[in-house]
C-alpha cells in the first residue's frame, strides 16, 4: 500500500478564497465582541453552521451570515488582522500562492470609501505577503445581485491597481439571479486592462452557466464549475481550452450542491482533462481549509498521490503567479512525490 505523503507539505496555489469567508471563527468572536455585534447562534456554536443553498431560503440563510460575519471588520487593523491570519492558515496548509477574492464595495462604507478600501487591503496583502513568504494577489469581485454599472466601475477600479497586486476579475453571488451577458462590458474593461477573468459559474446552476461565463464573459478561469460534469461537450471544451475550474469540494456538499463529498465530480474532471484547483471558498462557514480539499479528494475519491501532485500543478499552472514563482512551486511539488 503507498505511504501517504503529508498533504500540508505538498506546495499548491489557493485560487478560491473569498475574503470575510477566509476568518478564523475565534477572530469573528473577538470582533463580534469588540463592537458590540450580537451574532447568529449558528456563527457561535462552535461547529460550522447546518446550510444548504439550493433555494432561495437557503442561500438567503447563507448571505446572513456572511453579512453578520463581514460587520465585524470595521477597521484598517481588522483588515489586516483577517489577511494576515489567511495568509499564516495557508502557509500551514502548504500553499505557496494566494489569490484572495474581494468586493471592496462591502467594506467601503466603513473605511471611507471606495478606493481606501482597495488600498487598505492591497497594503495588508502586501504586508502579510511579507510577514509570512506567501505569493498572494488579490481577485477583485463584482456581485451578481447589484446593478452592472456598478461591476463597470469595480473593473475600472481593479485596472487601476493592476500595478498594486490585482490579478483578477471575478463575477459572485447567486448565478442563478443576473445573466452572465449582462456584464459583459466589466470583463471586457478587466481583460483590456491586463486582468485575468474568473467568474463564479457552475455551482447553484447547471453547465448553462459555464458556457454562459465561457461565451459571454470569456473567462479564463471558472469558479467551481462542477456541474460541467453534466453534459460531455462542456468537458471537452474546458479540457481543450485548459479553463481550470476552481472547485471547492467541501463548499459544494456543504451548500447541498452534492449529498456526500463522494458525490462531487472530481474524478470525473480530472480524467476528462478539465484542469482543477482546489479550493476552500469560505472556510469560516464551512469548516475546513485548504489542504482538507486534497484530504477529500485522497480518501473519497481514490487519488494517489501522484495525482494529487497533479492537481497541485494543475493549481499553480492555473494561477496569475509570475513564471519564476510557478516553477519554484512546481519543482517544490515533484520533490514532495519523489523526495
Amino acid at each position: 500500500m503507498e505511504h501517504a505523503r503529508d498533504l500540508t507539505l505538498l506546495p499548491k496555489a489557493h485560487l478560491h478564497l473569498h475574503f470575510t469567508g477566509s476568518m478564523r471563527p475565534s477572530t469573528l468572536l473577538e470582533l463580534a465582541d469588540k463592537y458590540g455585534v450580537r451574532l447568529p447562534d449558528a456563527l457561535t456554536a462552535g461547529e460550522p453552521p447546518k446550510l444548504r443553498a439550493t433555494d432561495e431560503r437557503g442561500w438567503f440563510r447563507f448571505q446572513r451570515l456572511y453579512d453578520a460575519a463581514r460587520s465585524c471588520l470595521r477597521e484598517p487593523e481588522d483588515i489586516q488582522r483577517l489577511v494576515r491570519e489567511a495568509a499564516e492558515e495557508d502557509v500551514r496548509d502548504g500553499s505557496g500562492w494566494l489569490e484572495i477574492q474581494v468586493d471592496p464595495t462591502s467594506y467601503a462604507p466603513l473605511l471611507g470609501g471606495m478606493i481606501p478600501a482597495v488600498e487598505i487591503i492591497l497594503d495588508a496583502v502586501d504586508a502579510a505577503s511579507r510577514e509570512t513568504g506567501l505569493g498572494m494577489r488579490v481577485l477583485i469581485a463584482a456581485n451578481r445581485m447589484k446593478h452592472p454599472l456598478d461591476a463597470r466601475t469595480l473593473a475600472r477600479l481593479a485596472v487601476r491597481y493592476a500595478d498594486r497586486g490585482v490579478v483578477g476579475f471575478g463575477l459572485s453571488n447567486d448565478e442563478r439571479r443576473g445573466m452572465a451577458r449582462d456584464f459583459d462590458r466589466a470583463f471586457a474593461i478587466a481583460r483590456d486592462g491586463g486582468l485575468l477573468a474568473a467568474p463564479h459559474g457552475g455551482e447553484l446552476a447547471g453547465p448553462s452557466s459555464v458556457r454562459d461565463c465561457l461565451d459571454d464573459l470569456h473567462a479564463a478561469r471558472i469558479g467551481h464549475g462542477v456541474r460541467a460534469a453534466e453534459d460531455p461537450r462542456l468537458l471537452k471544451r474546458l479540457a481543450d481550452r485548459q479553463i481550470t475550474c476552481e472547485v471547492c469540494p467541501a463548499s459544494n456538499v456543504a451548500l447541498g450542491v452534492y449529498e456526500r463529498p463522494e458525490d462531487v465530480p472530481l474524478r470525473r474532471l480530472f480524467e476528462a482533462g478539465v484542469p482543477m484547483a482546489l479550493g476552500a471558498d469560505d472556510p469560516l462557514l464551512f469548516g475546513s481549509r485548504l489542504a482538507a480539499q486534497y484530504e477529500i479528494a485522497r480518501r473519497h475519491h481514490g487519488f494517489t498521490d501522484a495525482e494529487l501532485a497533479e492537481l497541485a500543478r494543475q493549481s499553480v499552472r492555473g494561477s496569475a503567479a509570475p513564471d519564476e514563482v510557478q516553477a519554484k512551486l512546481l519543482a517544490g511539488i515533484d520533490h514532495w512525490l519523489t523526495g
